[in-house]
């Protein structure tokens, strides 16, 4: 591979102007095609295989027309202290405002009269209006969205209040500056460590590059293939994370390839044949990851993984690529000042071999330290609810939020979650199964049945005592499931969120022997050695562990909740656990490639266990660390965003990130091979001989290059 990859970087250095013009063209292609497509109208949600899925399905079958799964609203209204709903002014804007709402789209379904249907509040201060459309939330128009916005405008300005809940004003998640923010920062970051603007500058316009066709061409899909929003909030997370990084590795060995002596095609061509093999294997990992999430079988989560994954498949080809030939352009201007004047850069020992030989004194000590501490720190994980998250998590000073807080005030908590029970069954069975509901501990209140057409299907409306993400809310549905047969089906918001969770469950450890169970393969592959893979997994096990516990320590527990914009505590979403394992298991081997085939590059040509590991760090520390801090930039970035669920992911991704580079990375991986020694790289011979060679450290480019008479080659090992 390293020798293939050789000659890929030098024509792409030769041929850089074309090189150069086809990313270009492909960037306008893809954003034409962006510009071009015709709005995405729908993002469906479905979980195969569940009850809440079943029953939604039969309720398409028995009540056609009827928008099971369409947007829901509630207008809701509040008289002023000491006033009623029931007051015949109030009643008069509460009327006028339904009024408006029928005549208001022709996509709305349904719109409910509050003093015909009951819902006004025992002490009469509150009232709601329930609206229901043909469509889901996503396929509602912006007029739409604003006759719904518009309603019971002439009621505030008579005084009462008016806030508007429910999913039809769900809208793509608003990004904070922390984005923008966050890419300053890995711009601070290259300049440090690179000394040059211009190869500070090439690590961010090529993941930008890449990022930009990744979502132009997803944008382009997004119609096609039923996209939401949050497939292009997660590409471009991950794109810009690995497209700086990989280009970050690449820029950075090419600079020490002229620092040897180089000239500058072969130093392009020496870069990408040994830091592009560690970018190809990295790549690969993080692929596996994302490609893997198909496997818990629902479909918007495996169209993320695949968006993601084809992200950081175009991040790869571009650092590849693109790089090379953007090197042909800089010229010697990627170098550091001291560098272009032909100063030489005296050899000092850096930081990061300093910090090898302290862990070469200490490995019991580095290990044990960093193995406690991060334990400790995943001790909340213990406590883990999983939920998703709905308008109770919301901003305080959004309307979602004040109609939430409105409702459980004047109807209780439940009311913002209430079930719907499908009863496959004639009107006695309906009855009956009402009966069996009222009965049932946690329950507020029970609708009589809502029979088809045909008279052999029922609706009933059940509202929980307690709010939808609550454990009593989980434990009435199953005890509504439990307690019926195979006629009674439980669905709506609620019961969708619970059956996510469990099918999130179900699918972890299937998900994690998967991914973990690839990734060591092709670790093997590439380390030719059974330990270092296993030590790479298990370390990768501990930080993303220690990460569920501080996401679960800040997000459900309330920590340092303020300093991170989180407003309501309350369950993780169900997602996280096996999202993390997912994105941060890819990302976690990002650092332990580069680094470690440092080392195995080292011990390959002849250093001792202990000097390879030093090696490793004194040329791959300060790079891995930049590479690091630059992720943490980006996915901090997105801490800032509206939706909880975004904000919750950043800062998941980050925090692991942090452990995994910091404490596994950097503490505990030097600690494990320092402790194993000439055992660290020990394989079986049939193991051996069974395994293609893939030549990720480049011996055999080496050799080929020295067989070719280049004098370079009797020199030491050229390393970054």
């Amino acid at each position: 591979m390293a020798t293939f990859l050789y000659k890929l970087g030098r024509s792409a250095f030769r041929r850089r102007r074309l090189v150069a013009l086809l990313w270009v063209a492909l960037l306008a292609l893809a954003g034409f095609g962006a510009a071009s497509a015709s709005t995405a109208t729908s993002s469906s949600f479905s979980m195969p295989g569940t009850e809440a899925q079943k029953a939604f399905d039969l309720l398409e079958q028995r009540f056609p027309g009827g928008s099971a799964d369409g947007a829901t609203a509630r207008v809701v209204f509040k008289a002023p202290a000491g006033q009623k709903m029931t007051e015949p002014g109030h009643k008069a804007e509460v009327n006028k405002a339904v009024g408006e709402l029928k005549s208001g789209s022709d996509q709305i379904a349904s719109v409910t009269d509050p003093y015909l249907t009951k819902a006004v509040s025992k002490d009469g201060g509150t009232a709601y209006v329930s609206v229901t459309y043909k469509v889901n939330s996503m396929e509602l128009t912006e007029e739409t969205r604003e006759e719904l916005k518009e309603a019971g405008a002439e009621a505030r300005d008579a005084g009462l209040t008016v806030e508007i809940g429910g999913d039809a004003l769900q809208a793509a998640p608003e990004s904070g500056p922390g984005e923008i923010i966050g890419v300053a920062v890995a711009a601070v970051v290259l300049v440090i460590t690179f000394g040059s603007l211009v190869a500070a500058g090439l690590p961010l316009l090529t993941a930008i590059i890449g990022v930009g066709i990744g979502i132009s061409t997803i944008t382009a899909l997004a119609n096609v293939l039923d996209l939401g929003s949050t497939t292009s909030t997660l590409a471009t997370m991950i794109g810009l994370a690995v497209g700086i990084d990989y280009a970050l590795f690449i820029v950075s060995r090419y600079r020490a390839e002229l620092a040897e002596g180089r000239e500058h095609e072969e130093a392009a061509g020496r870069a990408v044949g040994t830091a592009g093999s560690a970018v190809v294997f990295a790549g690969l990992t993080v692929v596996i990851a994302l490609v893997g999430l198909a496997v818990v079988n629902i479909p918007m989560l495996s169209k993320m993984g695949f968006a993601a994954a084809g992200t950081v498949v175009i991040a790869v080809l571009i650092a590849l690529t693109l790089i090379p030939a953007l090197l042909g352009f800089a010229g010697k201007r990627v170098l550091g000042r001291k560098a272009r004047k032909g100063k030489p850069v005296e050899e000092k020992p850096n930081m990061g071999t300093r910090w090898a030989r302290f862990v070469l004194r200490r490995p019991v000590t580095v290990l044990l330290a960093g193995v406690v501490g991060l334990g400790a720190i995943a001790l909340p994980a213990a406590s883990l609810e999983m939920g998703l998250p709905d308008d109770g998590s919301q901003p305080t000073s959004t309307t979602q939020r004040k109609a939430y807080d409105l409702l459980s005030d004047g109807f209780g908590p439940g009311f913002n979650g209430p079930l719907m029970v499908v009863v496959d069954g004639d009107k006695g069975t309906a009855d009956r199964t009402v009966k069996d509901i009222q009965g049932l501990d946690g329950v507020a209140a029970v609708t009589p049945p809502t029979l088809n057409k045909a008279g052999d299907t029922a609706m009933i409306t059940v509202v929980p005592k307690d709010r939808p993400s609550s454990l009593e809310t989980e434990d009435l549905v199953h005890s509504i499931r439990d307690g019926s047969g195979d006629d009674v089906l439980v669905t709506g918001a609620t019961a969708m969120n619970i059956d996510f969770s469990q099918k999130m469950n179900d699918a972890l450890l299937p998900y994690l022997a998967l991914v973990v169970g690839l990734a060591f393969l092709l670790l093997m592959l590439v380390f030719r050695s059974v330990l270092v893979p296993l030590k790479a997994a298990l370390g990768f096990l501990l930080s993303v562990v220690a990460a569920l516990g501080a996401v679960v320590a800040v997000f459900q527990w309330g920590w340092l909740g303020s300093l991170f914009g989180v407003e309501q505590t309350g369950p993780i979403m169900s997602m996280m656990p096996i999202f993390m394992v997912g994105v941060v298991f890819g990302l976690a081997m990002d650092y332990e490639v580069f680094l470690v085939t440092r080392m195995r590059e080292a011990y390959v040509h002849g250093e001792r266990p202990g000097e390879a590991i030093v090696t490793g760090f004194r040329h791959g520390a300060r790079v891995v660390t930049a590479a690091a801090v630059i992720m943490i930039a980006v996915f901090s970035g997105f801490i800032g965003s509206s939706e909880q669920m975004v904000k919750m992911i950043g800062f998941g991704l980050a925090i692991a990130v942090f452990f995994d580079a910091f404490v596994v990375r950097m503490a505990i991986v030097p600690a494990v091979l320092a402790l194993l020694g000439e055992k660290a790289w020990w394989l079986p011979r049939w193991l051996d001989r069974a395994l293609p060679n893939v030549d990720v450290e480049g011996e055999k480019l080496h050799k080929e290059l020295a067989t070719d008479g280049d004098p370079d080659e009797k020199r030491e090992l050229v390393r970054v």
